[in-house]
């Protein structure tokens, strides 16, 4: 097992990263101090893994709660069951709620448990490739409007991320790729030689070699768990984790929740914002070319739905990175280099629109 903190002061917390976590007693039952604990998880998870779950916490009293699966699913609604079921089973602030499954599982769960009774601690167990990278650190929560990706939420920090990688053999290939998109970010916007090593080991990802699933699964939270330590609440750099997420989430939210997987769609988002780089002379068609091909050879999709520039603009303009009315964008200074900035010609956001989404819906 290796273990990495997230230094945040009293909100600090470990990540734990290996196989066979779920059915390690004393991983799970250090990381759950409460004695009341209630599971969330879907209709997906629940049969692979809710039982070695319940066995290693079995000096608990341990209650479940069951989410369909999918992201059309992320919403007040199915956020009001978890609340519902904290309340039935009369769970006081000293519960812990867990989170047994991907991004959208940890997502609805986290805002729960910081809704319930103004604040109950979490556990993310995260199951998915994304979600181990990306989604289970940090203590962003939310659900998504219809007006936009995860427009409801709030930051609350978990006590701890489990992530057994052994649950990465269950996932279906559509979902794994769709989480090398993640991972794909981190060494785009932030380190190098890491995108050098993804190049030469994406098979072995894909394959889910375990060394290079434990490597990647690391590394991408070592750089996570900086950022996050410098901007807790992504008031500066925490922003750059979010390259290709706004153009992105206009893919999802026109789309329609669920039709595109967000790493797929993000993976198409890095593309476009790669390519606006290079419109702005900060990077050249060699790195979008990189880009693209890495994409390709991890079975990710890159060209993006013919939406229309104008929709796509409307969408991107509910972004919460949207600042007096500008649409500040994560784009590549370089390549391993990362910035955030509103700071470019309408023209030019206008003409990668205009090549990948199409000009009209």
């Amino acid at each position: 097992m290796q273990r990495l903190n997230i230094d945040l002061g009293a909100r600090s917390y470990p990540i734990l990263i290996g196989p066979g976590l779920l059915e390690d007693v004393g991983v799970m039952s250090g990381a759950v101090p409460a004695r009341d604990v209630m599971v969330v998880t879907n209709d997906v998870v629940a049969p692979l893994y809710l039982a070695r779950v319940v066995r290693a916490l079995a000096d608990r009293r341990v209650e479940t709660t069951l989410l369909p699966d999918g992201e059309r699913y992320k919403t007040l609604e199915t956020m009001g069951r978890v609340l519902d079921a904290l309340v039935a089973a009369r769970m006081n602030r000293d519960a812990c709620v867990l989170a047994l499954g991907g991004g959208v599982v940890g997502d609805i769960a986290g805002f729960a448990a910081a809704c319930y009774q103004r604040g109950v601690g979490y556990v993310q167990v995260p199951t998915t490739l994304l979600a181990q990278v990306d989604s289970s650190v940090g203590g962003k929560t939310g659900v998504n409007h219809p007006g936009g990706k995860n427009l409801v939420g709030a930051f609350h920090q978990p006590l701890a991320v489990i992530s057994d990688t052994g649950t990465l053999c269950s996932l279906p290939v559509r979902e794994l790729r769709a989480g090398l998109a993640e991972v794909i970010k981190y060494g785009l916007v932030a380190d190098a030689a890491f995108l050098d090593w993804l190049e030469s080991n994406v098979e072995k990802l894909l394959a889910l070699d375990p060394p290079a699933v434990e490597y990647a699964v690391r590394r991408c939270c070592e750089i996570k768990a900086a950022v996050v330590a410098a901007d807790e609440r992504e008031h500066g750099a925490r922003a750059l984790l979010n390259l290709g997420h706004t153009f992105g989430h206009a893919i999802e939210a026109a789309a329609g929740y669920g039709e595109w997987l967000h790493g797929e769609a993000v993976g198409v988002g890095m593309l476009m914002a790669t390519d606006l780089s290079r419109r702005l002379g900060w990077v050249d068609g060699v790195a979008v070319q990189r880009v693209r091909e890495l994409l390709e050879r991890a079975g990710l999709r890159t060209s993006a739905p013919p939406i229309g520039a104008g929709r796509a603009l409307d969408l991107m303009a509910m972004d919460k990175k949207v600042l007096g009315g500008r649409i500040r964008l994560v784009l590549l200074a370089r390549i391993g280099e990362g910035v955030v900035s509103g700071d470019y010609p309408a023209a030019e956001l206008q003409q990668t629109l205009v090549a990948h989404f199409g000009s009209a819906a």
